[in-house]
């Protein structure tokens, strides 16, 4: 469920028209829903109450501050992959101890960051990692929380490119070195395991590859138990699927109810990643149709958005609801391949989309564009950065402004002899 709704012929965001939006601040632009946000969140955090349960979201997914900051209000902690994600958190209000830093490549830097900001834990992801944190923790004179992420080779069963949990995937330590690495830890006095973590993949449809996964995390703790560890938090990832299409994943009740199954009878702090499952549905791409160009065999629907602003459709070859802003009212409908400007045949949204019958200036909201949508975006053919836009309500506001090419050009500088006018350049050599 979400709250774009057509009411009195307008496609609305909650209690705001889009046309009215795209008025003020122009096309492309990217538009979230408050009271879709919180439901989503409150529809999981609900679905695993009477657990010690966390839910860190995935900043990843969406890291405007204030995207963050309304979940922060309602109790969210934060997984971060970046120094840049884990200051987005902070600014927004997100607590040290509910922070949790995920990723395979961790600079020394963002490890000293960490550390300096205290957060919950570091999710180590391999050997030379943990020999890494050793060191700066010592340099600090500090112990570093660390949770090893345990790769537990099970097939999510989606988009090879969102899939993080198999054998072969860069992500954790293989599920069967865990005993050793854990006992290798040892060496590391400036290290404290204080849990273990994992993480299978995004866009999941199915329960069975959780189950696995977590029957398996569960049988791992308590090998590490035995070895006498305590372990204090267990990180359970996200990656719970949205309805992109028509097909429905399984909703946050059965999920949380496998979740039960397997820890329900555990007094681990169990932390959860979910993004796109709060934040995908919450958001829309809204565009403007350019042109209508007819081909021998199809119609091509061309609009102002592109594959700079949402890269998924050429990425993972995601198909992405297209609804007109004004509702149709009947009629014939005609199939259009709904493309961009960008100078790339990738560019394209839709194949074979049926609208009632198109005209330019027409504007349309590409759905479930709230994930993995603005955080992704580029300034691909020296395109502008769009704006975010958030509605709370019958109020909306300009969260991101549009960055334009003057701006853009800022942050660029010629070398000093493209500077140079003739006249300096004659001088030079006459000197």
């Amino acid at each position: 469920m979400d709250h774009f709704n057509y009411a009195n012929g307008q496609l609305c965001a909650e209690q705001v028209p889009l046309a009215d939006i795209a008025a003020e601040v122009g096309t492309p632009f990217y538009c979230y829903s408050t009271a879709t946000i919180e439901r989503h969140f409150n529809v999981l955090n609900d679905a695993l109450s009477g657990m010690s349960a966390t839910l860190c979201y995935s900043v990843k997914a969406n890291s405007n501050v204030a995207v963050v900051k309304t979940l922060a209000a309602l109790g969210a902690g934060a997984d971060v992959v970046s120094g840049g994600e884990l200051v987005r958190a902070l600014a927004a209000g997100i607590p040290r101890d509910s922070i949790v830093f995920s990723g395979v490549g961790k600079t020394r830097d963002e490890i000293e960051q960490a550390l300096r900001e205290d957060i919950l834990q570091i999710n180590v992801e391999s050997e030379p990692e943990i020999a890494l944190i050793d060191d700066v923790a010592r340099s600090f004179g500090v112990t570093a929380r660390i949770a090893l992420r345990i790769n537990p080779d099970i097939d999510a069963k989606t988009h090879t490119k969102v899939a993080t949990g198999r054998k072969e995937d860069k992500f954790g330590v293989d599920w069967s070195r865990t005993h050793e690495i854990v006992k290798a830890l040892e060496a590391h006095p400036h290290v404290e395991l204080i849990g273990l973590a994992m993480h299978i993949g995004s866009q999941l449809t199915s329960l069975d590859p959780f189950r696995a996964a977590f029957q398996r995390m569960r049988d791992i703790i308590g090998e590490v138990e035995a070895s006498g560890h305590t372990i204090q938090t267990v990180d359970l990832g996200g990656g719970l699927g949205i309805p992109y299409e028509t097909a429905l994943p399984p909703n946050p009740e059965q999920y949380a109810e496998v979740v039960k199954e397997i820890f329900g009878d555990s007094n681990y702090r169990l932390l959860f990643e979910p993004g796109r499952l709060i934040v995908g549905n919450a958001g829309i791409l809204v565009t403007k149709a350019l042109y209508v160009k007819k081909g021998d065999h199809r119609k091509f629907l061309i609009v102002d958005a592109a594959m700079n602003d949402l890269m998924r459709p050429t990425l993972y070859d995601a198909v992405h609801r297209i609804v007109p802003v004004l509702e149709p009212t009947g009629g014939t409908e005609e199939l259009y391949d709904v493309v961009g400007p960008v100078c790339e045949t990738g560019d394209k949204f839709a194949e074979a989309q049926s609208f009632p019958s198109a005209g330019e200036d027409c504007l349309y909201a590409i759905r479930s564009a709230g994930a993995y949508g603005a955080v992704m975006s580029s300034t691909y053919n020296s395109r502008p950065l769009v704006p975010e836009v958030l509605v709370k309500g019958d109020r909306f506001w300009i969260i991101r402004r549009r960055v334009e090419i003057d701006e853009l050009l800022g942050y660029e500088s010629l070398p000093d002899w493209m500077d140079e006018t003739p006249e300096a350049k004659e001088a030079k050599k006459s000197a």
